[in-house]
C-alpha cells in the first residue's frame, strides 16, 4: 500500500490542476495537503460527484462546511478556501454509502461556482506556497517535533507510529500540515491554519496549540492516576465487605442485615433530603452497615435514621386559596371574631399573590373560653392543612421544644419536629396553647428556645438537639395563644403579632348558644331539634343566673347538662318533645348562681364599684373603706399586689391635702385609722386602674355619703390628682355591662377606646369622662357640675 502510495504521489507531481473542478462539501473535517483521509459518503448529491470523477480525472476540490448540521450545503455553506485533492480509492458497502480515501494535494481558493446541480461546480486558484528553510526554521521545526513526540505518548487516540512518520518529515509544509491534521483541535481552528499560506506562520502558529493539549492530557494523567489510586481502594473495600458478608453469613446474619440496609437506602432517595441532610444520612448507613446489629450503638443510629427518612422535608399539603370559601368555612365555625377572620383572609390573599410568603406568627389574647383554641383548628380546615395542638402550659424543660441530644438514653427529638412528623407535612398549622403560663428552672427555659421557632428570619433553619440537621419550619403557620400577655418574655412577644379576643356580650352568646352550642350538645347527645326546644328566655337566664364568665365554656356545659337531662328521660320512654322556658330552667339546673351584687350594695358609705381585667375577662370590684379611732394607720387587705396598695397610698395622700376642696377635715387622719379592703380576698389583685375606686370610696367614707352602686369607674391615679388612662377598656365596659351598670366614669384619654366596645354595650352605658379627682367628685357628689 505504502508503495503504490509512494507511485500515486510521484504521478500526482506532474499532474496539471484544471481551473474548475466538482466542489466536495466536508463535514466533520478539513482536509490537508500531503495528508490521506478517509471520508464516508452517503448522499446521493456526493455519491454523483464521486462517480463522475472516477471517470474523469479523480480530482474534487475538498470544501469544509460553515455549519456541520447542515445535510445539503449550498456555496453560502462553504468555506472560501479548500485542498484539491484526489481520489485514491472508493469502496461500495450495501447499505448504499461509499467509503473514499481522499490524498490532498494543495491548497486553492474558491472564486466561483460555475454549477450547483447535481452537485457543486467552481473554478478555483491553486495556492502556490514557497518552501524555505533556514536556520530558524529548522529550529522551529525542532520544537514542533520534539513537542508532537510527547503529545503521542500522552494521547491514547494517537497512533503509534505518528512519531517515526513525523521524524522523517523535512519539509516545513508537510511538518505543518500533518501535525495540525492529527491534533485535537476544533474545526475552526483547522480551517484558521488552513487559510495561513506561509509554512513557517503555520509552524510559530502550532506551538501553543501543542503546550495547550500537552497541558491537557498531563493534567488527565494526573486525573487517571488519582481515579486509578481511588478505585483501587475501592477494590479493596470491595474485598474486604465481600468477606465481611462471608463471615456474617456464616453467624446467620447478612441476608437480614443487607436487605435492611437497601431497604433504608431506598427509603432516603424517596424522603427527598436537602443536599446537607442525604450526605449525613448516607454516613449513618455506612456506619451501620459495619455494625453487628447486637450493638448498643445498632439501636441507636437506627432509630436516628427513621426520624430523617419519615420527617417530610418535601411533602407540603395544598393551601386552599379561595378567599370566600375560607370566609365562608370560618363564619360557619365561629360567630363574630371579625378582626382575626380578616387578619387570615388578609395572609390567604397575600399567599394567593406570593407564593414564598412567610407565614405570620400570631397570638391569640383572650380570656377562657372564647374559642382561642376551636379558631385555631377552624383555620385549619379552612386552609386545607394539617393541625397540630401542642400545650405550654406548665413546659419547664428546653429539651421539650429542641429535643434530647443523641447520648442520652432515650432521647427523642423535641415536640415541633415530633409533631411535624406527626402531620406528614412540613406546613401544618402548629398551635402553641398557653405560652403565658411557659415555666423556667434549672432545666433551662422553654420560652428562650421558642425565640428560633417563632422568628420567621431564623426558623428556615431549625436545629433540634437530636437531628442535628436543620429543618425548615418558615413555611409551618404557628399560632399561640395566650390568657395575657403580660407574663410572656419580651423578646418572644415582639415576635408575634397579637391579636386581642375579648369576651362576649350577653346578645353575642345568645347567638353563639343557638348557633353552635345547642346543636354541639344536641349531637354529643344523640339527639335532635324534635326533642327539644329552648326558648331565648331561658338561654339568657342561664347566661346571667348560672354563669358567669368572659367565654362560653360554662355556658356550653349548663346547656349539655340541661340536654343530657332530656336524654335521660327519653331513654326512659319519654317520647314527647321537651321545651325549656324560663319558669323551668330551675328544674334541670338547680337554684341561681350567681345574683347582682349591686342592689346589695346600694345605701352603703364608703362602697365603690371599681372595674378590672383579670385572665378571665373584665371583672367588677367593690372597693370598701372604714375608719376606725387610731393614730394614722393605712390597713390594706384583699390580696392586694405592690402598685395597688401603692395607688391607695396616693389617694389617702391627695384626699389629705386637699380636704377643704372635699369639704373634708383635713386632721381625720390624726385620731384615725383608715382601712381599705378589696372583696375576692382569695383572688391576687394588682395593678394602678383601680386608684379612682379607691378614692371614691374613701370621699364616700369621710363625705359620709353613699355613692350609686349602678355606677363604676376606673383610671390610675397621681399625686397630683390627675386621672391617668388604662387599658382592657372594651372587657371592662363588657364586664360593666353584664354586672347591670349604668353609668362607667372613664379617664378622658380613654375615650378614644370606645371605638372598640360593641354598639349594644355603649346603648345600655352612660360615659363620663373625667380629667382630675375633682371631676370625679363632681360627677358623683354634685350632680349639677358633672362633666361630659
Amino acid at each position: 500500500m505504502k508503495e503504490e502510495i509512494k507511485n500515486i504521489e510521484e504521478e500526482l507531481k506532474e499532474t496539471r490542476i484544471p481551473d474548475e473542478l466538482p466542489v466536495l462539501a466536508i463535514r466533520g473535517g478539513i482536509i490537508f495537503p500531503g495528508v490521506i483521509t478517509p471520508l464516508i459518503i452517503s448522499t446521493a448529491r456526493a455519491t454523483k460527484l464521486i462517480d463522475d470523477a472516477l471517470v474523469n480525472n479523480k480530482l474534487v476540490c475538498a470544501v469544509s462546511q460553515k455549519n456541520q448540521e447542515i445535510e445539503e450545503a449550498g456555496p453560502a455553506d462553504l468555506y472560501q478556501i479548500g485542498t484539491v485533492s484526489y481520489i485514491l480509492k472508493m469502496l461500495r458497502f450495501p447499505d448504499g454509502t461509499i467509503r473514499i480515501l481522499l490524498q490532498g494535494l494543495k491548497r486553492a481558493q474558491v472564486l466561483e461556482y460555475t454549477q450547483k446541480d447535481p452537485y457543486l461546480k467552481a473554478k478555483i486558484s491553486p495556492i502556490i506556497e514557497k518552501e524555505q528553510k533556514d536556520i530558524s526554521t529548522e529550529a522551529l521545526m525542532r520544537n514542533i517535533t520534539s513537542m508532537f513526540q510527547k503529545l503521542s505518548d500522552l494521547a491514547p487516540y494517537l497512533p503509534d507510529e505518528l512519531p517515526t512518520v513525523i521524524i522523517n518529515l523535512d519539509s516545513p509544509l508537510k511538518l505543518a500540515d500533518f501535525v495540525t491534521h492529527y491534533l485535537n483541535i476544533a474545526l475552526s481552528e483547522k480551517q484558521r491554519l488552513l487559510e495561513i499560506f506561509d509554512p513557517v506562520e503555520r509552524l510559530s502558529q502550532l506551538v501553543p496549540l501543542l503546550s495547550k493539549e500537552i497541558s491537557i492530557l498531563e493534567l488527565s494523567e494526573k486525573i487517571r492516576e488519582r481515579v486509578k489510586g481511588e478505585l483501587d481502594k475501592s477494590q479493596r473495600d470491595y474485598v474486604l465487605r465481600e468477606q465481611l458478608k462471608a463471615i456474617q453469613k456464616e453467624l446467620g446474619e447478612t441476608d437480614e442485615l443487607t436487605s435492611e440496609i437497601n431497604e433504608l437506602k431506598t427509603k432516603i432517595e424517596k424522603a427527598k433530603m436537602p443536599k446537607e441532610v442525604n450526605e449525613i444520612a448516607l454516613k449513618e448507613i455506612t456506619r451501620l452497615s459495619r455494625m453487628s446489629p447486637q450493638a448498643a450503638e445498632y439501636t441507636v443510629v437506627r432509630t436516628y435514621l427513621d426520624w430523617l427518612i419519615n420527617l417530610p422535608w418535601s411533602i407540603a399539603s395544598e393551601d386552599n386559596l379561595d378567599i370566600h370559601r375560607v370566609k365562608q368555612i370560618l363564619d360557619q365555625d365561629h360567630y363574630n371574631l371579625t378582626k382575626v377572620k380578616e387578619r387570615i383572609l388578609e395572609y390567604l390573599s397575600v399567599k394567593k399573590l406570593r407564593k414564598d410568603s412567610k407565614g405570620p406568627i400570631l397570638c391569640f389574647v383572650g380570656p377562657p373560653g372564647v374559642g382561642k383554641t376551636s379558631l385555631g383548628r377552624s383555620i385549619a380546615r379552612a386552609m386545607g392543612r394539617k393541625f397540630l395542638r401542642f400545650s405550654l402550659g406548665g413546659i419547664r424543660d428546653e429539651a421539650e421544644i429542641r429535643g434530647h441530644r443523641r447520648t442520652y438514653v432515650g432521647a427523642l427529638p423535641g415536640r415541633i419536629i415530633q409533631g411535624i412528623r406527626n402531620a406528614g407535612t412540613n406546613n401544618p398549622i402548629f398551635m402553641l396553647d398557653e405560652i403565658d403560663k411557659v415555666g423556667t428552672d434549672f432545666r433551662g427555659d422553654p420560652s428562650s428556645a421558642l425565640l428560633e421557632v417563632l422568628d420567621p428570619e431564623q426558623n428556615f433553619s431549625f436545629s433540634d438537639h437530636y437531628l442535628e440537621v436543620p429543618f425548615d419550619l418558615s413555611k409551618v403557620m404557628f399560632i399561640t395563644t395566650a390568657n395575657m400577655v403580660d407574663t410572656i418574655i419580651p423578646a418572644l412577644r415582639d415576635r408575634m403579632e397579637i391579636i386581642e379576643i375579648s369576651g362576649y356580650i350577653d346578645e353575642e352568646k345568645m347567638l353563639i348558644a343557638k348557633n353552635f352550642l345547642i346543636d354541639r350538645q344536641l349531637k354529643e347527645a344523640g339527639l335532635t331539634k324534635k326533642n327539644i326546644k329552648f326558648h331565648d328566655k331561658s338561654i339568657y337566664k342561664i347566661i346571667s343566673e348560672y354563669t358567669r364568665e368572659a367565654g362560653v365554656r360554662n355556658l356550653e356545659r349548663e346547656i349539655g347538662s340541661i340536654v343530657r337531662k332530656v336524654a335521660r328521660g327519653i331513654a326512659e320512654g319519654n317520647k314527647k318533645k321537651i321545651i325549656v322556658a324560663p319558669k323551668n330552667v330551675n328544674k334541670y339546673l338547680g337554684p341561681q348562681k350567681f345574683f347582682s351584687e349591686v342592689a346589695a350594695r346600694q345605701g352603703i358609705n364608703g362602697v365603690s364599684t371599681g372595674l378590672a381585667v383579670t385572665a378571665f375577662g373584665g371583672e367588677i370590684l367593690f372597693i370598701e373603706a372604714t375608719k376606725m379611732k387610731g393614730q394614722k394607720g393605712l390597713l390594706l387587705t384583699g390580696s392586694l399586689g405592690d402598685v395597688m396598695k401603692e395607688s391607695a397610698q396616693a389617694a389617702l395622700s391627695y384626699i389629705r391635702s386637699h380636704g377643704n376642696e372635699f369639704k373634708i377635715n383635713e386632721d381625720f387622719f390624726t385620731n384615725s385609722d383608715v382601712h381599705i379592703h378589696i372583696p375576692a380576698g382569695a383572688t391576687p389583685k394588682d395593678g394602678p386602674s383601680a386608684g379612682v375606686a379607691i378614692s371614691a370610696a374613701l370621699l364616700s367614707l369621710l363625705r359620709e355619703k353613699p355613692i350609686d352602686s349602678h355606677i363604676a369607674m376606673t383610671g390610675e391615679i397621681t399625686l397630683t390628682g390627675r386621672v391617668l388612662p388604662v387599658g382592657g377598656i372594651k372587657e371592662k365596659m363588657i364586664a360593666a355591662n353584664r354586672a347591670g351598670i349604668r353609668t362607667v366614669l372613664l379617664p378622658i384619654e380613654n375615650k378614644k377606646d370606645l371605638v372598640e366596645i360593641p354598639e349594644k354595650v355603649k346603648k345600655n352605658l352612660t360615659f363620663k369622662f373625667v380629667k382630675s379627682i375633682k371631676d370625679v367628685y363632681s360627677v358623683l357628689f354634685n350632680s349639677h357640675k358633672q362633666k361630659h
